[in-house]
């Protein structure tokens, strides 16, 4: 499986979706509470940019008439026909059946990114009045 840095964890704010392009495809990645979560760009209901819809609550109800929004800043809502989504999983609140595309995200250190399969092998060094000392 392939690996794509796609942007700097500080590059996207809580609450926020930054729109990104890997394996030519356009992924939007949210930030939920220092928390990463993913969403391949494309309403599996008509195809629109899913990612680039408001993030929104979900609304719930208990009676007809009144209404309290919940799982707020976690739910994207499609920008042509409204269809929300939960960012977490890409689940769908308008068919229970339809899903939006989530992907894996990892957030790793800059050092973890640059380590290679392959290790030169050190030497050890030290200066012994001014004169430097290889031990191997």
């Amino acid at each position: 499986m392939a690996k794509y840095v796609v942007a700097l964890a500080s590059q996207i704010p809580p609450g926020q979706c930054k729109i990104v392009s890997a394996a030519g495809r356009e992924i939007g990645v949210y930030n939920i509470d220092n928390a990463f979560y993913a969403l391949v760009n494309r309403c599996p209901h008509e195809g629109a940019a899913v990612c680039r819809g408001d993030i929104v609550g979900r609304p719930d109800s208990d009676m007809p008439g009144t209404y309290r929004l919940i799982q707020r800043g976690e739910m994207v809502r499609c920008p042509w026909h409204g269809w929300l989504f939960e960012i977490k999983t890409g689940q769908s609140w308008c068919d229970s059946a339809t899903r939006a595309r989530s992907i894996p995200v990892v957030v790793e250190t800059g050092e973890a990114l640059t380590r290679g399969l392959f290790q030169a092998e050190t030497v050890p060094v030290t200066v012994e009045d001014r004169y430097i000392v290889l031990e191997f």
